[in-house]
């Protein structure tokens, strides 16, 4: 059984690809279309290990929603997502549109695989 990752973004197309690269990467996916809904899974599920998230979400902002997931879950790892923004403010960061080599290659240099 892999590592349970919790994948956040606003586009739902998005959001099934992402899932479908992380499932074939061997991780156990749970997914949300927005923050409030993240931070629930997060607290409902404490297998939780890792959250990747879209930055540019309505109401809540990727950004946000990892400083808020960190505060509930100290030890959370987190991989940030953008087509818009150049950086993750600290946290890791891959570039929109990527491959599935581009998740597997960030995981293993800061979550670690699935």
């Amino acid at each position: 059984m892999g590592r349970r990752v919790l994948v956040v973004d606003d586009d739902a197309l998005i959001l099934e690809v992402t899932a479908a690269m992380l499932n074939d990467l061997g991780c156990e996916v749970v997914t949300a279309l927005c923050g409030q809904e993240a931070l629930e899974r997060l607290q409902e599920d404490h297998g939780i290990e890792i959250l990747i998230t879209d930055i540019n979400m309505p109401n809540m902002d990727g950004y946000q929603l990892a400083d808020r997931a960190r505060a509930i879950r100290s030890d959370l790892k987190v991989i940030l997502l953008s087509g818009r923004e150049s950086d993750g403010h600290g946290f890791p960061f891959i570039r929109k549109p990527f491959f599935e080599q581009d998740l597997l290659t960030t995981m293993r240099h800061t979550t670690g695989t699935c």
